[in-house]
């Protein structure tokens, strides 16, 4: 499904986003305050778009997703052939978040931006995110969520149960994996249940703050030094 929305998937959810993916995106490199010569794992890199923000701190960082044609979109646009030469510190690897190919301790950061919900096993995933960040690495966690209000959370089923189903056929080259896209959204857990998986998988500091009243949380936590 999503190898199949790879070429226009960016500029889909701009659109059915209101721009807002953007300011979401801002607001996710900055709290993880990406640094030069640390190492970066952008899991549910797409087609790289989460991944260029945070190379460009000089940051070494790795895009994996479980999608090929995601992955290949990514490489066309940023991989060494891409205009300009691409961007150097900025690798693509197809990878499965709940068994990832990576060594222990081998990123310093670790991030994830609207894909955990697509995840078939989240908890494990969270766990395998564990396993390879450094002690004293950083997590940060950027997906939808539950609006507390809910008279804003009213609205914005209304928008997701009527709006979005219709404007993903006009703009999407395949408009059924946007009604997946709604039934995951609303399926997902709340921002409290989340905290509390991050917090069973061995993570510390764990905190979240609401974007866009609440329909995006960024969850941050912290592996234990020892």
């Amino acid at each position: 499904m999503f190898d199949q929305v790879a070429g226009a998937y960016d500029r889909t959810n701009d659109i059915l986003s209101l721009g807002q993916d953007r300011l979401w995106r801002v607001a996710a490199t900055r709290a993880i305050a990406p640094r030069p010569g640390e190492r970066i794992l952008d899991l549910a890199a797409g087609t790289g778009a989460s991944s260029v923000s945070l190379a460009r701190s000089g940051a070494e960082v790795v895009g994996a997703d479980f999608s090929p044609g995601m992955i290949a979109e990514g490489v066309r646009r940023y991989g060494p052939g891409a205009a300009g030469g691409g961007i150097p510190n900025l690798s693509f690897v197809e990878a499965d978040a709940t068994n990832l190919p990576f060594a222990d301790a081998e990123f310093d950061v670790v991030t994830i931006s609207f894909g955990l919900r697509n995840v078939n096993d989240p908890q494990r995933a969270i766990a395998e995110m564990l396993r390879v960040t450094k002690p004293g690495g950083r997590l940060l966690i950027s997906e939808f969520s539950h609006p507390p209000s809910r008279a804003f959370d009213g609205l914005y089923r209304f928008y997701n149960d009527r709006v979005l189903p219709t404007v993903a056929r006009w703009v999407s080259s395949n408009a059924e994996a946007y009604d997946y896209l709604n039934e995951s959204i609303r399926d997902w857990p709340d921002q409290r249940t989340l905290s509390a998986w991050l917090r069973d998988a061995g993570w510390t500091e764990v905190a979240h703050r609401d974007l866009s009243f609440g329909i995006v949380a960024l969850h941050r936590a912290v592996k234990p030094v020892a």
